[in-house]
């Protein structure tokens, strides 16, 4: 399918929206669907983008086994970034190559990957302190259990002239010299091999740009701050590689692909919230997601003649108590939570002139802020294609699993 014929469909929002009510209209809600070819559509949008790089899966912002393992059987994807050690213990199970986005003091996960030689040589752990080393060694021995794999995590976020910390707060390690001195630290332990290092850039992968608010500003930051960044991860690089043989360098997000592609210094990128595609990777400048991943709910009650309430609804997404985390309204399209209660946990007021034409029953359709963080509300997606529901996968919660 070329790209412009997968993008018809969501770009004719009356013939896209209906075609998923009807293919679900006899499934009690909420449902949660996956639009397939859309799935397709971002799946190669972003190979095209990372420029030949390879991408590592974000498995926090997909949580469903059966797409991940899709997405990794194409050419171009490789390895998975997971959130927690016993996600990452599970998933190594069919998966051997899983590098820990975080740092972890999980005792029981970490007594489990300490004494499975399989598991150890399939997951690399995150580390930024020594004292993340240290809790490992008062666990188990170095000289009783594994070599264990750790990737170091130094700071991306840009120290801006005037402006302060720009970006989110990860590892304590900011400069060349810091990173380099961690390193041979862990060079020197027993029981450690250093094989990887990741710098998440947030402040550019995370940052809408085309959302009609500061649209010049943050495209003003991303440029300073990217070329910053460039050439100080550059110095990062080298220096840690004069003390271990880097299996990996690690960088990027489904925001901020064509930029980190062009850095010599990265060998493979990561994303995950482009596969789902939540409504916070509405407004990018760049690239125009499909929206794979949408949610339905039932009308229950009609407060107002041009207020709908759906039973549900109030998924939040982390992050900020702002709107933006709000679930947005899909379709019918003009509907909007109310400002003294927002989305609800079990009930959500939508307003607008479109709900005037809403009867208790009738459907509406939601997508998350997130992509990830929705799989934790549902047992299973439906998948649809050409208007058929083809399939239906577990997420974690539905293979009853629930990591963080």
């Amino acid at each position: 399918m070329t790209r412009s014929a997968a993008a018809q469909g969501w770009r004719s929002p009356e013939v896209w929206w209906r075609a998923l009510t009807d293919a679900t209209s006899l499934m009690p809600a909420p449902v949660a669907v996956i639009a397939q070819d859309a799935l397709a559509f971002n799946t190669r949008d972003m190979l095209v983008r990372a420029g030949g790089v390879p991408i590592r899966v974000a498995s926090k912002s997909i949580r469903v086994r059966a797409v991940l393992d899709a997405v990794l059987a194409m050419p171009g994807y490789q390895g998975i970034l997971a959130f927690t050690l016993a996600e990452a213990l599970w998933l190594s199970e069919t998966h051997d190559d899983i590098v820990m986005g975080y740092p972890t003091t999980d005792r029981a996960a970490l007594m489990a990957l300490l004494s499975n030689d399989v598991a150890a040589s399939r997951i690399t752990l995150m580390v930024d302190d020594t004292a993340q080393l240290d809790f490992i060694d008062a666990l188990v021995a170095p000289n009783a259990r594994p070599v264990i794999r750790v990737a170091i995590d130094a700071d991306a976020s840009w120290r801006a002239p005037a402006l302060g910390h720009i970006g989110v707060r990860r590892s304590p390690l900011h400069t060349p010299a810091e990173v380099a001195a961690f390193a041979a630290r862990i060079a020197s332990r027993p029981g450690f091999q250093l094989v990887g290092l990741m710098m998440y850039e947030a402040q550019i992968a995370g940052q809408t740009d085309a959302s009609g608010h500061q649209d010049g500003l943050m495209r003003w930051m991303k440029r300073q701050s990217g070329a910053e960044l460039a050439d100080r991860r550059g110095g990062i690089v080298a220096g840690v590689r004069r003390v271990a043989d880097l299996e990996f360098v690690n960088g990027g997000g489904t925001g901020s692909l064509e930029y980190t592609a062009a850095d010599d210094a990265v060998t493979e990128l990561t994303a995950g919230s482009g596969f789902l595609a939540g409504t916070l990777f509405d407004d990018y400048q760049g690239f125009q997601l499909a929206p794979a991943a949408a949610f339905a709910f039932d009308v229950v009650r009609k407060p107002l003649p041009d207020i709908a309430t759906i039973l549900g609804g109030g998924w939040i997404a982390s992050g900020p108590p702002v709107a933006s985390r709000q679930p947005r309204a899909a379709w019918p399209t003009g509907l909007k939570t109310l400002g003294r209660e927002g989305a609800g946990e079990v009930q959500t007021p939508l307003q607008g002139a479109n709900a005037l034409a809403l009867a208790v029953g009738d459907r509406v359709w939601l997508r998350h802020a997130k992509s990830g963080e929705g799989s934790e509300r549902v047992k299973s997606y439906h998948v649809v294609d050409d208007g058929v529901v083809v399939d239906e996968l577990l997420t974690y919660r539905g293979e009853g699993k629930a990591f963080l």
